[in-house]
């Protein structure tokens, strides 16, 4: 009989620890970057990416908080994932319907666009680095950046028929899709 109530007793306590863990959660604070999800079709395809859309907040981005010649898992929190629902022509190379993430190397004048298989993932592990494993790579095109006419203070990820841009900061990234 003592066994059965200290069980109850223990699977009450446990129980409510993780009401109480789970209500904290919810009534936090949002995410300083939120989740943000773009939507398109290009030609006829159905795009989307979803993000984690960090601030400038008078930061310096580029050459800095994202460092040239390193990989940068394109946004905040988890890494960034692309998804399509029929083959894409990017930059001129093909890649097959599916789920990718995006992971991207800024450099001063070109910037390395990465999509990869395994999605998912946080962004970085706890050393700092992306959690890319260039293994799963599936696809890896060059393409230029510009200097944009206005400050975008949120990252932001846009669809059109024509491609994908991404703007943060005072650049923006064309990609050539089709």
């Amino acid at each position: 009989m003592k066994s059965n109530l200290l069980k109850h007793f223990l699977t009450t306590a446990v129980f409510m620890l993780l009401v109480n863990l789970n209500l904290n959660a919810q009534s936090g604070e949002p995410r300083q970057s939120p989740k943000i999800t773009a939507s398109g079709k290009i030609a006829n395809a159905k795009v989307t990416i979803t993000y984690g859309s960090p601030s400038v907040k008078g930061r310096k981005i580029w050459g800095d908080l994202v460092p040239y010649d390193k990989v940068w898992r394109a946004g905040a929190n988890e890494a960034t994932q692309l998804e399509t629902d029929k083959a894409l022509i990017i930059e001129g190379r093909k890649l097959p319907a599916g789920k990718y993430s995006i992971y991207i190397v800024p450099g001063e004048t070109e910037f390395q666009i990465i999509l990869n298989s395994e999605t998912g993932q946080w962004g970085i592990k706890e050393s700092g680095e992306t959690t890319r494993d260039a293994a799963k790579d599936v696809l890896v095109v060059s393409v230029k950046p510009k200097k944009s006419s206005t400050i975008q203070e949120r990252l932001v990820f846009m669809i059109t028929n024509k491609g994908i841009t991404f703007k943060w900061a005072e650049v923006e990234v064309p990609i050539s899709v089709s």
